[in-house]
């Protein structure tokens, strides 16, 4: 299943207009995210908030993931401080996954931006976690937060964003995006095989695991009539004809 490298800002010394700081609004817009990955069958990992960008450019290029996606708020510098507003989503121009990746952002955060002719995606050489990331990489700058109606906006819409973000993720992964409910548990009941994971909820899909009857699953989402589960560490698909929710 895809895997993402989940890089909320840890700059909290980039204040807000009126109260917080970048650190705190994108780790909770991580937060939120989370919920709807799990749900749609994204594994991910988060940065340490007590390191720095080159920390977290470590951390991620020393695992495997499918792609490394920062979360950030911008500022406008000198005459354009506090009157800025949009939102930016930086790619790698040497990467055709990176700009799809951008792209499709950009797409959708237009139908919830107020103002979509803001929403831009820009091709980057200099932002690290852009150009130095094994992973396909995108850098999102989800408005100007020392501008009073983009912050107002942001902070009004975090649930949202993280749920376009998300939406945004399973679009570029080709997989359904469902929408999250409470973890539950449930049970394998087969005839005595094993139960497959698939990589898709189709049984023309790959299979990346099995579950042997009466095995104990965690069930994230479901979409039709499979369920998202993750059961030894693996995460995918199961047909929900087999699972008895305890």
């Amino acid at each position: 299943m895809p895997s993402v490298f989940l890089s909320p800002s840890t700059q909290e010394w980039n204040k807000y207009a009126t109260s917080g700081n970048e650190e705190q609004y994108m780790n909770m817009l991580a937060d939120l995210m989370e919920p709807y990955m799990l749900a749609s069958g994204i594994t991910f990992t988060r940065n340490d908030p007590a390191r720095n960008v080159n920390g977290a450019i470590e951390d991620s290029n020393s695992g495997w993931y499918d792609v490394h996606l920062a979360l950030h708020t911008n500022a406008g510098g000198g005459q354009y401080a506090g009157v800025s507003r949009g939102i930016e989503i930086y790619y790698s121009p040497y990467s055709d996954y990176s700009r799809r990746l951008a792209t499709i952002i950009a797409n959708n955060m237009e139908v919830i931006y107020p103002i979509p002719s803001k929403v831009s995606t820009i091709p980057t050489t200099s932002l690290a976690e852009v150009t130095r990331t094994k992973a396909v990489a995108v850098l999102a700058e989800l408005g100007y937060h020392d501008n009073y109606e983009d912050e107002a906006w942001l902070k009004d819409n975090l649930e949202l964003i993280a749920r376009t973000m998300v939406q945004s993720l399973c679009d570029y992964f080709g997989i359904p995006f469902v929408e999250p409910s409470p973890v539950r548990t449930g049970t394998v009941r087969t005839d005595g095989s094993n139960l497959n994971i698939r990589s898709y909820p189709s049984t023309d899909s790959y299979i990346v695991g099995k579950i042997p009857n009466c095995g104990q699953v965690n069930i994230y989402g479901e979409t039709d009539n499979w369920y998202v589960v993750k059961y030894n560490g693996i995460t995918g698909y199961a047909a929900m004809d087999f699972i008895e929710v305890n």
